[in-house]
């Protein structure tokens, strides 16, 4: 038996204006979802539990199998541990965006413009990281991750950083009531320091004389102590490989003792290697690996943006390109089952994460479900199937319930 999981991260979606009143999902050419949803276990599910906040990395643990009440300690711990940094019990890792800030002065009155500084490539970001790194106190190191997102770890002790607001839940709004308190008066020190030396650093320059956003400034959020997860394999006696574009997903699967298969041109947006990740989806199985957690971000991506046709332009290529294929050479493998869903909605009205339940299909190539007639929001719902813990659905995946 084989198990596919195709996380497709921020998928669900709220009717939109922009779509004729319809979400992404019901507008999305799918055919693949669609003809494995008619004969499917259909429903919702709650990846984020009550009271926590709706992020990828509450709701991807979830998804994996691991409860995040129990083991969540913050986002950046999880994308530390993909960046192969080693953090000690008494230092904080904190996620560092590169972002675009309005002109505005004083600082207080900048605007949040672009919380990926135009998707900024990896080459430019690591050099404004290194350069920035070579700035800060002892006490303080940056590491460089993927295109925006970087990772700050900062000796200290102190048990409580306070409210760090993620720079994507506040597009065009004036940043001054979102900075760091005064328990990381530091961050908001730096934070502000950063928009000074970045004005006019050359990648920036080079980046503006382009008609791109300039990185020109840094976001801190998503604080945490060092976490530990319990082997995936000795959870479910499977073998296991994540592929994602993601520090924090690439970093899940590194704690839990999974595989993490990097792939070329693998971007965390619309022009991912879509392609790319099916390919290494097969081989991981043909080498052995009895189950895939494959993460495509896209989705997400675009709602953050609120850029509706790439959303659904995003989903039409996960079907086509990713689970058309990978289904494909399951079927010739032998048996398998396939596990479909979002982590969380990114409505594009909202442009950041909701914690509403989710639609899931579950199919397995044995037996036929109740099915639904589609694989949208709205069909799951009607369904009436709702799972009330997330990390339920992975139990339910590999039969190890009861």
């Amino acid at each position: 038996m084989k198990y596919l999981v195709l996380l497709c991260d921020g998928m669900a979606d709220t009717p939109s204006p922009m779509l004729g009143n319809k979400t992404p999902m019901e507008l999305a050419r799918k055919e693949n979802m669609d003809a494995l949803a008619e004969t499917a276990t259909v429903g919702l599910v709650r990846t984020v539990p009550e009271g926590m906040k709706p992020g990828s990395d509450v709701a991807n643990l979830s998804v994996m199998g691991y409860d995040p009440a129990r083991y969540y300690t913050g986002r950046s711990p999880l994308e530390a541990a993909s960046m192969g940094i080693k953090l000690s019990a008494d230092q904080y890792a904190i996620r560092c965006n590169l972002v675009t800030l309005s002109e505005d002065e004083p600082f207080t009155e900048k605007k949040m413009v672009d919380y990926c500084a135009g998707d900024i490539s990896s080459e430019e970001a690591a050099e404004l990281i290194r350069f920035l790194d070579r700035q800060l106190p002892e006490g303080f190191r940056l590491y460089p991750g993927v295109s925006y997102r970087h990772c700050l770890v900062w000796d200290n002790p102190q048990q409580d950083l306070g409210e760090l607001t993620p720079p994507h839940d506040i597009p065009g709004r004036k940043i001054g009531e979102y900075l760091p308190g005064e328990k990381a008066a530091a961050l908001r020190e730096w934070m502000e320091k950063s928009s000074a030396l970045l004005a006019d650093h050359p990648v920036n320059r080079t980046r503006v004389a382009a008609g791109k956003h300039p990185a020109n400034a840094v976001w801190f959020w998503g604080q945490g102590r060092q976490a530990t997860l319990p082997s995936f394999t000795e959870m479910t006696g499977l073998r296991g490989a994540v592929i994602s574009a993601v520090d924090l997903i690439k970093g899940i699967g590194t704690l839990a003792g999974m595989e993490v298969v990097d792939v070329p041109g693998a971007t965390g947006y619309i022009d991912t290697n879509f392609s790319g990740k099916a390919e290494a989806a097969i081989r991981a199985f043909q080498e052995g690996n009895d189950l895939v957690y494959l993460h495509v971000e896209a989705p997400d991506e675009c709602g953050h943006r609120g850029e509706a046709e790439n959303k659904v332009r995003a989903i039409e290529r996960i079907d086509e390109k990713i689970l058309g294929p990978v289904e494909k050479a399951l079927c010739e493998m032998g048996e398998y089952r396939i596990l479909v869903l979002p982590d969380h909605p990114t409505p594009l009205l909202v442009q950041t994460h909701t914690g509403d339940p989710v639609p899931f299909l579950l199919y397995d190539s044995r037996n036929e479900g109740p099915g639904a007639s589609s694989f949208t929001e709205k069909a799951a719902a009607e369904t009436g199937l709702f799972i009330p813990k997330g990390d339920r659905l992975m139990k339910m995946l590999c039969d190890l319930e009861g």
